[in-house]
């Protein structure tokens, strides 16, 4: 991703712009990988995240704050001791480094003012966040590196601290268009031009590096000998517009996007994928960043914390599936068993004809018509007549455990499509109590075991998604199969509409109607909220039945979120993301 020096410079310059001379109201502690600091001043409030998330580390001001743990960590009741209170004085970067140091005024234990440092080190899987206090000293750091770690750097409460050890690269601010090329040119001959710029310059990401090579050689692939002297006009020309677009902050944020995917941003417009992308300019780059990380991190923050509900599915889902292939395969042996009678039936009409201590014995078959001779194996240790009750034995046996295997594999797979109902909840969970509500019902279901003399409390009740139609009716969706049960059985109206998506797993949808016939657009926008949270999120042309909440019942004995309806109508849509955002509800 395209967060480098040169970007992070315009975050620099954005957070001054806004939050210069704010303090610290309070701060918090998402997660291991996260900090955020609200930032109050007469002009208002600010959330400013602080990551070192390997994919996504980045500093910039968010409009939601994560869920925060019940208790704090050590690090952040550290932090709250040291920074809560304290004003936000400056900002530095060293050059174009991706580092930020925030300087802070803040009063120490004794009541005395000092200046402390937060150091913000966006640089990839080596991202840090480290607390540094007025003589210069590390009080502690998100991630604390011993010599066992790094033989170079060590980040330990006590030690000096040092930035990283610099590049041998070139800071686009300090130096000129010439003398980059200069550099450049001491690199090997056959180097493409992009990968001469990154070698060469500081903080510099590829796709910038493409850019610039792009717009140099109009499209065309350029190396390091193929530069004429025009084309290092053109090059000190594209390398001093970048510079004062840099050194001004006056670069544009934009989100670069395929398939309206975002996979990319800049702060410049890029050009190099053609048609085939399409640039989206943002409010501001700290929306920019917002907009591109933010549900991907929800994703992995909720992938973290739903790790071992995820092992106690997973188990329950594979046990199921060998339990059914087993059993099937035993139902196949099963239908077997009118061989086993016909044979029993054959002996009992030849009892004569079988000698004492035969093997097998030759039989004609007068159920068919042309009487042809059956071979039929016989025990030597048993009677004619034993052998005609063994082979009825058998069969009366075959018949009953095929009764058995059939209710029994209808019993798992019902099970089966239960789980897969959980997988989904799972899978849409957005806060730490989706989970809790999520790991009641599994205790509820015997999934999870309850240790004897325990006394599990109840999580507090979610309340369900809540949407508006463009019509102006009210929409409720269930977060979970005991939120779908509440809504479809309790509190829905006979004539609301309930929707769910055919033979997919998914929340229920309810459309409150008042009494009055829905209009087209308003089941349609509903199709499209059960599609969407649904198994079939990613799918197009989703299927989703329709009907009246009278019309829905829930068996005897069913596990939670399961019901049947009748009476219903299909609707095909596509799931949209853009008409949820537009119906939900603030």
């Amino acid at each position: 991703m395209a967060l480098d020096g040169a970007f992070l410079h315009h975050l620099k310059h954005e957070i001054e712009e806004t939050a210069l001379g704010a303090r610290v109201d309070k701060l918090y502690q998402p997660n291991r990988n996260e900090i955020v600091l609200i930032l109050r001043s007469r002009e208002g409030i600010w959330k400013l995240l602080l990551s070192t998330r390997a994919n996504s580390a980045r500093i910039h001001f968010i409009s939601s704050i994560p869920e925060n743990p019940k208790v704090p960590p050590m690090l952040c009741m550290l932090l709250r001791k040291r920074l809560v209170g304290a004003k936000l004085v400056g900002i530095r970067q060293p050059g174009l480094e991706r580092v930020l140091l925030l300087d802070f005024d803040a009063i120490d234990e004794l009541g005395d003012p000092v200046c402390l440092t937060l150091a913000a080190e966006i640089m990839g899987r080596y991202s840090n966040l480290i607390l540094i206090d007025e003589n210069g000293k590390v009080i502690d750091a998100l991630k604390r590196v011993n010599a066992e770690m790094s033989s170079e750097r060590l980040i330990l409460p006590g030690i000096t601290y040092q930035l990283p050890p610099p590049q041998a690269k070139l800071c686009l601010l300090d130096f000129s268009p010439e003398e980059i090329i200069q550099k450049m040119e001491s690199l090997p001959a056959d180097m493409e031009l992009s990968k001469a710029l990154l070698k060469s310059i500081q903080g510099l990401s590829p796709i910038v590096c493409r850019e610039l090579q792009f717009q140099i050689g109009r499209g065309q692939e350029l190396f390091n000998h193929t530069l004429s002297s025009e084309m290092k006009e053109r090059t000190a020309f594209f390398l001093g517009q970048l510079k004062e677009t840099v050194l001004h902050c006056s670069g544009i944020p934009y989100m670069i996007s395929n398939n309206e995917k975002p996979f990319d941003f800049s702060f410049l417009p890029i050009h190099q994928y053609g048609t085939q992308a399409v640039l989206n300019q943002k409010e501001n780059f700290s929306v920019l960043l917002d907009d591109f990380y933010g549900e991907r991190d929800r994703v992995e923050r909720m992938r973290i914390k739903s790790r071992g509900l995820l092992h106690i599915l997973s188990t329950s889902s594979d046990r199921l599936s060998r339990k059914i292939n087993t059993q099937q395969g035993e139902l196949e042996q099963c239908a077997k068993r009118d061989e086993l009678r016909l044979c029993g039936d054959l002996l009992s009409a030849n009892l004569y004809r079988i000698e004492k201590g035969a093997s097998s014995v030759e039989i004609e078959n007068f159920y068919e018509e042309a009487m042809p001779i059956k071979t039929i194996s016989l025990d030597p240790a048993l009677t004619a007549n034993q052998n005609v009750q063994k082979y009825y034995k058998e069969y009366r046996k075959a018949h009953t455990a095929e009764q058995m295997l059939t209710v029994q594999i209808h019993e798992a797979e019902k099970e089966l499509r239960y789980l897969d109902t959980v997988f989904d909840e799972l899978s849409r969970a957005e806060l730490e109590r989706d989970l809790n509500e999520i790991r009641a019902e599994l205790m509820e279901q015997g999934y999870i075991r309850i240790p004897k003399g325990t006394k599990q409390k109840q999580p507090k009740e979610s309340i369900p998604w809540k949407f508006m139609t463009s019509d102006g009716h009210s929409v409720l969706v269930g977060r979970n199969n005991h939120q779908n049960d509440l809504l479809t059985l309790k509190k829905a109206h006979k004539n609301d509409l309930w929707f769910h998506t055919q033979k997919v797993p998914g929340s229920h949808v309810i459309l409150e109607t008042s009494g009055e016939a829905p209009s087209e657009t308003a089941i349609l926008e509903c199709a499209s909220l059960a599609a969407f949270y649904s198994h079939a999120k990613d799918s197009a042309q989703v299927p989703v039945d329709y009907t009246l909440v009278r019309y829905v019942s829930k068996p005897q004995g069913a596990k939670p979120g399961m019901v049947i309806y009748r009476e219903q109508k299909t609707i095909y849509c596509t799931p949209d993301p853009e008409i949820v955002k537009r119906l939900k509800k603030s």
